[in-house]
């Protein structure tokens, strides 16, 4: 697959998941706006058989090279962040990986037990990215017992291998001229921001600033009962230049720690 090809199915996928970045793009598109994506993120685990490296194969094989990693202690997330070679226009790719050892036995044994269910047909690298929740329907139970220990892992729980968020490219839109611009229309639309670090995270000093709403909510039908749970999120970034003129192409852990919280639960009833 190529990069359209990759992200048009990716974007399909999401947005069935993530009604709302639907609704927020067609309305950019209405004020006369071309949107363009900054970047898509991923989760996953630090297993070998699904961890960053696998994520990253269909990019890889579609001309993608690894450009930087970041480290959330707080958190216990790894992550590593990938642009095209040559394609400049071509979304940056995020990938995170939750470090299961730090962790308790107990979480360990679930998250492995998750990826032994899976088939090792299920595990080819080059689709694993669009494949959702590929082991049994889950159980309340552990979702919750995930949640004590960290939301990250009892998100995937829910929703396997997906796209976590896509983000709009604010310095393409032409009707918008700062992510507070942004922000404005969003919320004059009815759609919650991701409060959490404050609503804008990172600053024009750091050339990264980075906003996003609160991830839809989703009926999951558990082995016990059925709940409305969070899924997925879309991402706004405004990149400043930096001091030889190009525009900053990283991320900053510091924001991106708190980007990750727009799944939490937590936040959706503040």
């Amino acid at each position: 697959m190529n990069t359209v090809e990759i992200f048009d199915a990716l974007w399909k996928e999401y947005t069935e998941r993530t009604p709302s970045a639907q609704k927020i793009k067609d309305l950019f598109i209405t004020k006369g706006n071309s949107v363009f994506n900054d970047h898509v993120a991923f989760r996953t685990f630090d297993d070998e058989r699904v961890n960053i490296e696998v994520l990253a194969s269909p990019f890889i094989k579609a001309g993608y090279k690894e450009c930087g990693d970041y480290h959330f202690e707080k958190k216990k997330l790894y992550a590593k962040h990938y642009e095209h070679a040559t394609d400049k226009n071509a979304p940056r790719v995020f990938i995170s990986q939750l470090l299961t050892k730090e962790f308790s036995n107990e979480l360990q044994e679930t998250v492995k037990n998750m990826i032994d269910a899976i088939s090792s047909e299920d595990l080819n690298p080059e689709e694993l990215v669009f494949k959702g929740r590929l082991w049994e329907q889950p159980s309340f139970e552990v979702y919750e017992k995930l949640q004590t220990e960290t939301e990250y892992a009892a998100w995937l729980y829910v929703n396997g291998f997906c796209s976590n968020h896509f983000t709009v490219d604010v310095n393409k839109l032409d009707t918008f001229n700062s992510l507070q611009e942004v922000n404005e229309f969003v919320k004059e639309n009815g759609f919650k921001m991701n409060t959490s670090g404050g609503e804008i995270k990172g600053t024009p000093e750091e050339f990264l600033e980075q906003s996003s709403i609160l991830a839809d909510t989703i009926p999951v039908a558990f082995k016990e009962v059925t709940k409305e749970i969070t899924s997925c999120y879309y991402e706004f970034s405004f990149r400043h230049p930096m001091q030889n003129g190009e525009l900053y192409s990283g991320f900053i852990a510091g924001s991106a720690d708190k980007i990750f919280e727009s799944t939490d639960m937590k936040l959706q009833d503040k």
